[in-house]
């Protein structure tokens, strides 16, 4: 998917949170295009309809769902992008202006992966390292956890991307066929691609999620606009748009 852009930046000094240099515009192909997920600094102008969750703009697009998942006061717990019996859920975390979070955060997970009955292992994707996993499968609601073939308990796999940014760090999490078959991820990595992210100015601790919110039209809709911790019907718990 082509993207346009506003100009073109050194997009690993951007991702050490380093103020990046504008090339002269007279060499402005000499230097290849900074590709998504952008920040809203360095945003692209492209004809994407994109679906403000305010830390995060993300594209809908044609074959996609977007699903929102509401806490019981309706506030934003995840937002995710469906398709064709895949998902990709997505969540942007606040980073050091100094340093990378990912390349910390990926021993971490696989680790807790291994630990809770999983496989996980470090592979090379679009965006740099992944992890591929399986994840155990959890047990809900009292019932006994499913098992395959061997009799051994189930596992579901997974494939998780990390990006860094300015001062930002995106996670997404593939699942379901996607998880394993290239040609099932590419359109939700594209739409990975032109995510934008709105981290703000305020300081905040390193890893802390940044906020999600309903869309304006949404937010109206269910009369969270406001207060959302006022006392007032809940919206359903999932939501598609």
């Amino acid at each position: 998917m082509p993207f346009g852009r506003k100009r073109r930046l050194d997009r690993s000094a951007r991702e050490r949170g380093v103020a990046p240099e504008v090339e002269d515009r007279h060499h402005d192909d000499e230097r290849e295009a900074t590709t998504g997920p952008y920040d809203i600094g360095d945003a692209v102008e492209d004809e994407l309809e994109r679906v403000d969750f305010g830390a995060m703009q993300i594209p809908k697009t044609a074959g996609n769902d977007l699903r929102v998942s509401l806490d019981a006061k309706g506030r934003v717990i995840s937002v995710s992008v469906h398709r064709d019996g895949s998902a990709m859920q997505l969540g942007a975390y606040a980073a050091p202006r100094d340093g990378m979070v990912w390349a910390d955060l990926w021993p971490e997970l696989a680790e807790s992966i291994n630990l809770q009955g999983g496989q996980a292992s470090q592979t090379k994707g679009p965006f740099g390292p992944e992890l591929a996993a399986e994840l155990a499968a959890a047990r809900t609601s009292g019932k006994e956890v499913a098992k395959d073939s061997s009799g051994k308990p189930g596992r579901r796999p997974a494939r998780f991307v990390g990006i860094d940014g300015p001062r930002w760090f995106v996670r997404a999490v593939l699942t379901g066929p996607a998880a394993t078959d290239a040609d099932a991820a590419e359109p939700l990595l594209e739409t990975l691609r032109a995510v934008i992210v709105v981290r703000g100015s305020d300081p905040r601790p390193v890893r802390e999620p940044l906020a999600l919110k309903l869309p304006a039209e949404l937010a109206e809709q269910f009369g969270q606009v406001g207060d959302p911790d006022a006392d007032k019907p809940p919206p359903p718990p999932t939501m598609t748009i």
